[in-house]
């Protein structure tokens, strides 16, 4: 009888201060819900408020989930990116990797703030020769700035023959150092195209 009376009071006052469980009902206090579902020390469904059954994964959302890998250690662990009208919304570890079997390390768990976070720069900056400043310039001319560097450096210091007469056809102006989450297609495509480009120190950052 105590605790009805207590639950009439607090009743009244919700109701007077037009807040609170008026209107839902007496047994929606939650001390009576114990009560009402044998749930004497609160520790199952009578504790849990409208708002905590309401919640709902992040992921539930997405329209697209698009299978990666970690970016940053040679580990590479698999990772499930959540996708809705074409922006990230999480970054998840996959299940179905053999690698990781969904478990992603505390950096790893933190990619979609890499990807999403305000912080990264998203245009490409160039600072010339003796600059003080940085300059935005598009990727097209940045990509062409590159590949016309690499093309003068490799062509200065190509070597046709040794001081034997042998036969060398490489530079060693240049070199390539992949990343350590490159799969094995794409680090066989780099050791092609360096290869034709007579570059001989290609090495993978995973190796090291």
């Amino acid at each position: 009888m105590i605790v009805v009376e207590m639950a009439r009071r607090a009743a009244d006052s919700d109701h007077k201060s037009g807040n609170g469980y008026a209107g839902r009902g007496l047994f929606e206090w939650p001390v009576l819900r114990q009560l009402r579902d044998g749930d004497l020390f609160g520790l199952g469904g009578s504790a849990a408020s409208q708002r905590t059954r309401e919640l709902a994964p992040r992921t539930r959302s997405a329209d697209r989930v698009v299978g990666s890998v970690c970016p940053y250690c040679a580990v590479g662990c698999g990772q499930l990116v959540y996708l809705k009208n074409e922006r990230i919304i999480d970054i998840e570890g996959d299940p179905a990797s053999p690698i990781s079997n969904g478990n992603l390390c505390p950096k790893g768990a933190a990619t979609f703030q890499l990807v999403t976070g305000s912080h990264r720069e998203s245009r490409v900056l160039y600072r010339r020769p003796h600059g003080k400043e940085w300059e935005r310039i598009p990727l097209e001319q940045a990509m062409d700035m590159v590949a016309e560097r690499m093309k003068k450096a490799r062509d200065e210091h190509w070597e046709v023959k040794n001081d034997k007469g042998e036969p060398l056809r490489r530079t060693m102006s240049m070199a390539s150092l992949g990343g350590a989450t490159l799969d094995n297609e794409e680090n066989y495509l780099i050791k092609k195209l360096f290869t034709a480009l007579g570059v001989v120190q290609v090495e993978n950052q995973a190796r090291i």
